[in-house]
């Protein structure tokens, strides 16, 4: 898809589906957005918030950076972007759960097992460092001989469970967990299936998110 392309879609949405949704957008001005879920996710192309969700406009707060990152709550860190919509969401949107989602196929954390040495990739090489507790912790665990195929898979699934954690050094966060009027969920989505599986607390494990039996 190309600029024309997107130009063209502009005005397919002013035509049709603006209509279609206009008294929700004129709501969303008079009324502000009210939106219960913050959907932390990857910028990757393939993989849209809105279509996966299927939701409307006003609906979900989206943050989106390569690798679905969440970077530790510090006063004084260069993350500042995704922080303070983290803040936001939950301070003054006060949405009651959040969603890390990661996904199949991701390059970010292929990214992380890469030795990244061009200068025009400096600040994707310091977030990367985000990824490096799942590198790790993968390292670690996986068994010898394995192939990269599976090591990513699993990566990808581990870095969702980290990035939870890591919400977790945010002191509103923490304090609203506690209290429940907040949920952390992790989420992975499988992108050449359109399969969606959640982090399950009590097992540690991942499991579809709808089960076909």
């Amino acid at each position: 898809m190309e600029i024309c392309d997107l130009i063209a879609g502009y005005g397919a949405f002013r035509d049709k589906q603006f209509k279609k949704y206009k008294n929700r957008f004129i709501d969303l001005v008079q009324q502000g957005q009210r939106p219960k879920v913050l959907f932390i996710g990857c910028s990757d192309s393939r993989v849209d918030p809105a279509l996966i969700t299927n939701s409307d406009p006003g609906d979900l707060f989206v943050l989106r950076n390569i690798g679905n990152m969440v970077p530790p709550f510090s006063p004084d860190n260069d993350f500042h972007g995704t922080a303070a919509g983290i803040e936001y969401a939950v301070s003054v949107l006060n949405v009651t759960d959040i969603i890390v989602c990661g996904h199949s196929h991701c390059g970010a954390i292929d990214g992380v097992y890469r030795e990244i040495n061009d200068p025009a990739l400096i600040h994707v090489k310091k977030w990367l460092e985000l990824g490096r507790q799942a590198r790790d912790y993968v390292e670690e665990t996986l068994k010898e001989g394995e192939s990269a195929k599976k090591k990513l898979e699993m990566t990808e699934r581990i870095s969702v469970v980290f990035q939870l954690s890591n919400l977790l050094s945010y002191p509103e966060v923490a304090r609203r967990v506690e209290e429940g009027t907040l949920s952390l969920r992790g989420w992975y989505y499988k992108i050449k299936t359109g399969e969606l599986e959640y982090y399950d607390d009590d097992s540690m494990t991942f499991k579809p998110m709808i089960s076909d039996a």
